[in-house]
């Protein structure tokens, strides 16, 4: 079985051009485009002090892909408790949850009091304003 190898610094490219033709950057919304963009953070880390000014733009940009992912997206937490917790994160209110999804002033709280369920709908929508799969706010 033929194992993936590591990119190496070395062979890195030394132009933002470059660096965006092997891996274009993007906000990310799922558990691959984490891994794609930690592999590629994780060879430029450890390299700071050798890197030209482009590289470092681009390192940091990953880093800041990666963190927004992670501080965003709670590991343990789906449904209508990863709902609460975005809201208290984003100290939204109720009624601005409701403008989200586009509903009445009353669905918002509802849904957070447990009154109504989330629906696929809701959960489409809720995925595209916080930048998550839609599927984790189901279940």
């Amino acid at each position: 079985m033929k194992t993936k190898q590591p990119m190496i610094f070395e062979k890195m490219p030394k132009d933002y051009a470059g660096l965006c033709g092997l891996f274009l950057p993007r906000p990310i919304h799922d558990r691959v485009g984490y891994e794609n963009t930690v592999e590629i953070a994780d060879a430029l880390a450890g390299f700071e002090d050798r890197m030209n000014r482009d590289q470092n733009d681009y390192f940091d940009l990953l880093c800041s892909l990666i963190s927004n992912y992670e501080s965003v997206k709670p590991p343990d937490l789906r449904g209508v408790e990863l709902l609460k917790h975005l809201v208290a994160e984003h100290g939204l209110s109720g009624a601005e949850l409701s403008r989200i999804l586009g509903k009445s002033v009353a669905l918002g709280p509802m849904i957070l009091r447990g009154q109504r369920s989330i629906t696929a709908g809701h959960a489409r929508k809720l995925g595209a304003h916080f930048g998550m799969p839609a599927g984790l706010f189901l279940g």
